[in-house]
């Protein structure tokens, strides 16, 4: 199972989003150069974002993007669907008529339970778990200073 820079890029601007949840709109070219990405794609990103009702964007010399909903209520899950959509990888899980093998296929129950395995992923990870774990990283990462 592959990701698209879609979805990882995209989970990495909503993490941005998360680590700064209270302090107010993050302005695209932030986002971009905290996160090492073109403002275009971010630009695209946020908006495919905006459009779902992840993220809500205020405009003036101060505005940006915010979350539009607490960090602890979005999943991972949400934005992967949002960036991928919500189909699972081959069409047979969602639509056994497509398949004319549908009767005698047994590859098509590990694929369903694939999905239902990465979706359940997705779904326990919400964006302030992330930020949870960006941040104690970041403390481990730090060094100590003795004096």
């Amino acid at each position: 199972m592959n990701l698209t820079t879609k979805t990882r890029y995209g989970t990495r601007a909503m993490l941005e989003l998360a680590l700064h949840h209270d302090e107010g709109p993050l302005s695209l070219a932030e986002i971009a150069r905290r996160q090492e990405l073109s403002e275009k794609y971010a630009e695209a990103l946020m908006s495919r974002l905006r459009i779902a009702g992840l993220v809500q964007s205020v405009r003036g010399a101060q505005g940006g993007y915010l979350l539009a909903r607490d960090p602890a209520t979005i999943t991972v899950r949400e934005v992967y669907e949002v960036m991928e959509g919500p189909d699972p990888p081959v069409a047979c899980i969602a639509s056994p008529a497509e398949c004319s093998r549908w009767e005698t296929c047994v590859t098509q129950e590990v694929w369903a339970r694939m999905h239902r395995a990465a979706m359940e992923v997705l779904e326990s990870v919400t964006l302030a778990d992330l930020a949870d774990r960006y941040r104690r990283r970041q403390a481990a990462a730090a060094p100590t200073y003795c004096i």
